[in-house]
């Protein structure tokens, strides 16, 4: 039994170091490029870029060419009553115009006369236009327009979707950095006070200082250890937080192993790089993904407007057809020979058609309202950032020279108690101003982090990332 427990004791010792000598450090540029590539959210925006393209794939499919072909016959009591051939090859055009060749053969007993052709048929080429309604703008050219703004918008929207995860991923990713961070600071001040705590007790063994001294000791013992305790289950929390943004391929969730750490140098290195980013803000700005889908959106709307207007006129179609019966003849088409057809319709009082362009022009006005708005407040939004982010650095720089200046009261205490001259209350005071000092510093730059993401998201800027993935 004692055999079993030992192997057992060793065993568990020897897991504890694998565990410890595992520990991988997953860095934000790595963590931010499995949210791009794999995110469910990432991968919605991809779909809606491809709805947008295939629906202007759909809106070009209207000016594909198009085959006819209208087959009927009937036979009774031995009797053909007729047998009806009409074949249509047909070519949409961008200008309104329908090129159109047709083959035609009819017979019968009983046949309407109108459908009499040569007995080797008849064939036909010509066009058919409109000439009032439908000959500058009709529904096929809207709405390969519309799919084109619509393309456009979609694509803006995309890159919004992308950074908005990408921002809820950086927060979440930077707390828990900010948390770890903070686990570090308590870890070296619960050293620390475990130091202090054993040499006070030895030095009160031997009468060199008060009893009352260790209780003291022991006192912000218990307190470092307590705020060590407490900040390993918020690192707990948010590191299930941060697991829910990280996913695999197929859509597989990925769950971080006990030995992930977050990267927490990086705090400190990057809080200037932002500055360099001020003189390209106008560049950026105008290729703002929100104003660019208003824009395409006020497009598609434009588009309306114009195919509602070009409604009020009246429908005059035409069609002409030159027809031989013999195909190989054709440069030498008799223009007495011919199929033409004329159709004109027009409501008198108009009232659905200016109905619906006084809607679409209302849409316009509302939509052109919509985009001043965003952008005065996108302006204004990214001018807040930049000053917020002005005022962390000069309040880092502040935070920067206090804990310094913390450590520096700490270590003279420090002193000073070791000759007699200070108690260990001023020691324990000194120490906590200066974790408060640290923490707050660490805080900062984590606000400051937070704001340039915010800062992206704001100007719908999608970092890249340099960071390669390994699986």
């Amino acid at each position: 039994m004692r055999f079993i427990l030992a192997i057992a004791l060793f065993l568990q010792v020897f897991v504890l170091k694998a565990q410890e000598t595992t520990t991988q450090v997953l860095s934000y540029p790595e963590f931010l490029a499995y949210v791009k590539q794999y995110h469910p959210m990432v991968r919605q925006a991809n779909l809606q870029l491809e709805m947008g393209e295939a629906e202007l794939l759909k809106a070009r499919g209207a000016f594909d060419p198009k085959l006819e072909i209208d087959y009927s016959r009937k036979e009774f009591k031995g009797t053909e009553y007729y047998d009806l051939l009409n074949s249509t090859f047909k070519i949409p055009t961008w200008y309104g115009v329908e090129l159109k060749a047709g083959f035609e053969q009819n017979e019968g007993v009983y046949l309407n006369p109108q459908r009499t052709v040569p007995p080797e048929g008849l064939f036909a080429a010509g066009v058919s236009l409109s000439i009032a309604q439908g000959l500058i703008m009709d529904k096929r050219r809207a709405a390969l327009r519309s799919a084109r703004a619509l393309k456009e918008q979609t694509e803006a929207e995309q890159n919004l979707m992308i950074a908005e995860v990408l921002f809820e991923a950086s927060v979440a990713y930077l707390n828990w950095a900010r948390l770890q961070k903070e686990l570090e600071v308590y870890q070296e001040f619960v050293v620390n006070a475990r130091q202090r705590s054993e040499g006070i007790g030895k030095s009160a063994a031997f009468g060199e200082i008060a009893a009352i001294d260790t209780v003291e000791a022991g006192i912000a013992l218990q307190e470092r250890l307590l705020q060590l305790e407490q900040t390993k289950v918020k690192l707990l929390k948010q590191k299930l937080e941060v697991s829910t943004f990280l996913w695999l391929d197929n859509n597989v969730p990925v769950e971080l192993q006990p030995g992930t750490v977050p990267e927490v140098d990086f705090l400190h290195d990057q809080v200037l790089e932002v500055q360099t980013k001020k003189g390209v803000k106008n560049a950026i700005f105008e290729g703002h993904p929100k104003l660019r889908a208003l824009e395409a959106k006020l497009k598609s709307l434009r588009v309306e407007q114009r195919l509602k207007v070009n409604n009020l006129l009246p429908k005059i179609d035409l069609e002409y057809n030159f027809i031989t019966p013999e195909p190989e003849l054709i440069d030498n088409f008799d223009t007495s020979n011919y199929k033409a057809g004329l159709n004109i319709s027009f409501p008198l009082f108009l009232r659905k058609e200016r109905g619906e362009l006084k809607l679409a022009e209302y849409k316009i006005e509302d939509a052109s309202l919509e985009l001043e708005l965003n952008r005065r407040q996108i302006e204004n939004k990214v001018d807040g950032l930049m000053q917020e982010l002005d005022s962390y650095v000069e309040q880092i720089r502040l935070t920067s020279e206090m804990v310094e200046n913390y450590e520096r009261l700490l270590n003279a205490e420090e002193r000073k108690f070791s000759f007699g001259e200070s108690s260990l209350f001023l020691i324990n005071s000194r120490e906590t101003k200066l974790i408060q000092a640290r923490l707050k510093q660490t805080e900062l730059f984590t606000k400051f982090l937070t704001t340039r993401a915010e800062l992206y998201r704001s100007l719908g800027v999608i970092p890249d990332m340099d960071a390669e993935i390994q699986q």
